[in-house]
């Protein structure tokens, strides 16, 4: 399969559903070799064999993001097969309770903490020294509006996404003078998504945008460029 993106290799968290499944196969489409992760290996052996089925071309490694020991050994496998990595999409997250902030558990914002940031930590450190062998690397961290918009009873998320914005954009601007890697934030928006319908259960999925729309807004953005600490707001 031919596309911009043939010949290069990229890397998607939370591959085995919704945003992260769609963004794999959109990027596998234009050419790209994809490296699907997610816990489930059932899904990401469906996302892999559509590609596959596709023409495209993949390979699953089933991890737990929150055991950063796994992520370590991950780079270093990728690192044996590849010299480089093009792409990496940090996708993977997990939305929690929604609560007042005095009732957050305690317990489950250290696992959603773990997951939402500090995973995505351990997958930069992993992967910065293939990104940087890389003449064109990008670096894409999926946020919500959350993230710079408080909202009541999302404290715990939003939390999370406000300091993977600041991290990932903290990185931006210390490899700016470098040709890569170049970093970009995406906020998908209100998206048909199983963590969507999680948070609001009485919400027709008919009225929102397909996983699809965010990919092919992802893939748009790779095509046309942008400058390190970019942000997309992907609207409807």
């Amino acid at each position: 399969m031919t596309g911009f993106l043939g010949g290069q290799v990229a890397l998607v968290t939370g591959a085995s559903r919704g945003i992260g499944a769609a963004t794999a196969e959109a990027l596998a489409r234009e050419g790209a070799h994809v490296v699907l992760t997610a816990r489930t290996t059932g899904g990401l052996e469906e996302v892999e064999d559509r590609i596959h089925q596709a023409g495209g071309s993949a390979t699953i490694a089933p991890l737990d993001l929150t055991d950063g020991d796994s992520i370590a050994r991950l780079g270093a496998a990728i690192a044996e097969r590849w010299d480089a990595m093009d792409l990496l999409v940090l996708n993977a997250a997990m939305l929690g309770t929604l609560t007042p902030v005095p009732h957050i558990d305690a317990k489950e914002f250290s696992k959603l903490l773990t997951l939402n940031l500090l995973a995505q930590h351990a997958m930069i450190t992993a992967f910065d020294p293939m990104l940087r062998k890389s003449s064109q690397a990008r670096v894409l961290a999926v946020t919500s509006s959350v993230g710079r918009h408080p909202r009541a009873y999302w404290g715990a998320y939003g939390a999370s996404k406000a300091a993977l914005e600041t991290l990932l954009l903290s990185y931006a601007d210390e490899t700016r003078n470098f040709p890569s890697p170049k970093v970009a934030i995406i906020d998908p928006g209100a998206t048909a998504t199983q963590m969507r319908a999680r948070a609001f259960p009485g919400e027709d999925p008919a009225t929102l945008k397909p996983p699809s729309s965010v990919a092919e807004a992802i893939v748009n953005l790779l095509k046309s460029g942008f400058e390190t600490g970019h942000r997309l707001d992907v609207r409807a």
